[in-house]
């Protein structure tokens, strides 16, 4: 039994994933963890990490690190995304993580991390021949994937992450349709081309990548009395007028009203917001007729891509030596 560990350096929030692969190379999750980390925080738009963000961030991979000992982890797999990529600094943070822990950290571009999405994203949803949009919303990134079960179309990553426009763009509480207008025009001077790649295809639906998506469904489920979601699905859909319902209530909400919202992490009690504006805008404009909800995201697509990693490498054998 080989013990993996992926971590997936987000904006917000670093994910430890590791995971026993058997015989079969089929993946039984063994432990997870979450660290709001806030990377981006007070440095997103200036690109550079600042000395509190780059402390926390080297507090939780210490963390990880313990964790992949105790869990007597083989092979890790670390990958960052955005805020790291950006920043001046960025190459600092991984060497010092090296140097603390002896976690490699590869900076991934753009094109990448959609691939990874798409890679985890797959494995949840059930799209076979029909095209799709996935949309995954980071703090530092927002990526666009038009495929289907077997390809991807197109893919494009934009520095439009929930992070980044509140710090440029939200100045007020409840956000004024002044801020919500400056948020919108940014949208539409930047995705010209996702709306042109988009109508070459009949979209069935738009994929919600995890993180915001997961905080739209759970205020839906307490809004409208809804079961908890079943822990064995991966993906669900969310009625489009119960999300234009919750997305009218976060839009006219202050922090304080959000922040009692029963369902609402602290982390997105404000970057909600603007992700609500960035989904909102897709779905009109591009007329998405269902949206779903996938539980996977990068960390998964990050593993299932180590996976086949380890499918396709060569198996060498030592004389004398026996499996370890």
């Amino acid at each position: 039994m080989k013990r993996i560990a992926v971590i997936d350096l987000g904006t917000n929030t670093f994910h430890l994933l590791i995971t026993a692969i058997n015989q079969s190379i089929i993946p039984g999750n063994i432990y997870k963890e979450t660290i709001v980390v806030k990377l981006g925080e007070d440095g997103i738009n200036k690109g550079i990490i600042q000395p509190a963000a780059f402390l926390r961030g080297i507090k939780a991979l210490e963390k990880f690190s313990e964790l992949i000992k105790q869990h007597q982890v083989t092979q890790v797999k670390a990958m960052a995304t955005a805020a790291i990529r950006n920043a001046l600094n960025g190459e600092e943070f991984t060497l010092e993580v090296k140097i603390r822990t002896g976690i490699e950290i590869e900076i991934i571009d753009g094109n990448r991390e959609a691939d990874l999405i798409y890679k985890g994203v797959r494995e949840a949803v059930k799209m076979n021949n029909k095209y799709h949009l996935m949309m995954d919303i980071g703090g530092g990134s927002v990526e666009f994937i038009i495929c289907d079960h077997s390809q991807i179309f197109w893919k494009k990553s934009y520095p439009l992450g929930a992070a980044k426009l509140m710090e440029r763009f939200h100045h007020s509480d409840p956000i004024s349709i002044k801020d919500i207008n400056q948020i919108v025009n940014q949208l539409k001077e930047t995705l010209p081309e996702l709306l042109v790649e988009c109508s070459k295809y009949r979209l069935i639906k738009l994929i919600g990548s995890a993180g915001a998506f997961e905080t739209f469904e759970e205020l839906i489920r307490r809004r409208f009395e809804f079961e908890a979601k079943n822990k064995n699905v991966s993906a669900r859909e969310i009625k489009l007028n119960h999300f234009q319902e919750i997305a009218s209530v976060l839009l006219k909400s202050t922090h304080e009203e959000r922040s009692k919202m029963p369902g609402l992490i602290a982390l997105r009690v404000d970057m909600i917001v603007v992700a609500t504006l960035l989904t909102q805008h897709i779905i009109n404009e591009l007329k998405i007729g269902k949206l779903i909800i996938s539980d996977y995201s990068l960390k998964e697509g990050i593993l299932f891509d180590l996976i086949g990693e380890i499918l396709t490498k060569p198996v060498l054998t030592v004389p004398g030596k026996g499996d370890e």
